[in-house]
């Protein structure tokens, strides 16, 4: 209060001032994703840094799913070069031997697939063939191991091996046209008027007849061996070895009647064809037929026997 006595006015107060909060010190940020990161790409996994780095501002991010760069590089590092176990060897052995098993089969059931569409005539012609085959073969062996037994059991091997050296020879002079022939099998005679009959006919005949088992076979009168060969003449008709051979043509044949006649008249075999050529094929089997024709060996001038 003054001196006048007034009443003087109280000073105004200031209100308290708020206090500025203290600021919380920045906690150390943890540094578990750190961890994390170096335990990934330790591992060879990207860390999410790295995939940002790689995809770049620009790029958008690989989609979820997507197998990233080192994962299939670990992926193909993985499967090559591969690791098979005994197991898986084995395995892929057998299947490569039923695969190459399965190609030989059908391979082979191609091969035999031309049988198929044959007629019936010839399929009959070519199993007598076999089975005729087969018995001249099973005689051999026989006749072969008859041989060897009696000369295992002579008690003068050198007189026996002499014998059989010249009834081999025989044999094969029968073969070569050098020695002459008798015994069982059949006359076949070719009458061709209108000169229809060719040289691949009489081919064809001598072939069936060789099929049918054959022994020696002489055609008018030139002996038939390995080397005969048939031409047609310029003049007409037909040349065997050279030499002209005047029709009717008589195959005068040492075999089995009962194996070569059969043959002749199959189903379009060789009668048959010789019918359709205007020519008349007439077969007569007989007990004993004489080739008496011969044939001159050649010198042979380049081959030799060669030593063993």
């Amino acid at each position: 209060m003054s001196e006048d006595g007034k009443q003087e006015p109280e000073a105004a107060v200031a209100p308290p001032q708020p206090q500025p909060k203290a600021e919380p010190e920045p906690k150390a940020e943890p540094e578990q994703p750190e961890r994390a990161s170096e335990a990934l790409s330790g591992a060879g996994l990207p860390s999410a840094g790295d995939e940002a780095q790689e995809t770049g501002p620009d790029e958008a991010p690989a989609r979820p799913g997507t197998p990233p760069a080192d994962a299939r590089r670990r992926l193909n590092a993985a499967l090559w070069p591969p690791r098979l176990s005994r197991g898986q060897l084995v395995v892929a052995v057998l299947l490569f031997s039923l695969g190459l098993a399965l190609a030989i089969q059908v391979r082979s059931t191609s091969d035999h697939s031309q049988l198929r569409g044959a007629r019936q005539e010839d399929l009959v012609r070519i199993l007598d063939e076999l089975d005729s085959r087969q018995q001249r073969l099973q005689q051999e062996k026989t006749q072969l191991e008859q041989s060897l037994t009696q000369l295992e059991s002579s008690s003068n091997q050198a007189k026996e091996a002499q014998e059989q050296t010249r009834k081999k020879a025989t044999e094969l002079g029968v073969l070569a046209g050098t020695v002459k022939a008798t015994g069982p099998g059949i006359v076949l005679t070719v009458d061709d008027p209108q000169g229809q009959v060719k040289a691949d006919m009489l081919l064809d005949t001598l072939q069936e007849l060789r099929a049918a088992g054959a022994e020696a076979i002489q055609i008018n009168d030139v002996r038939v061996v390995a080397g005969t060969y048939f031409t047609d003449a310029s003049a007409g008709g037909v040349q065997i070895d050279g030499r002209k051979v005047s029709q009717p043509f008589r195959f005068t044949v040492i075999g089995n009647p009962q194996d070569l006649t059969p043959a002749l008249n199959i189903p379009g075999g060789v009668v048959r064809t010789l019918e359709k050529q205007q020519a008349q094929a007439t077969i007569a089997a007989q007990q004993s037929v004489t080739v008496d024709a011969l044939v001159t060996p050649k010198t042979s001038q380049y081959a030799t026997p060669a030593a063993k």
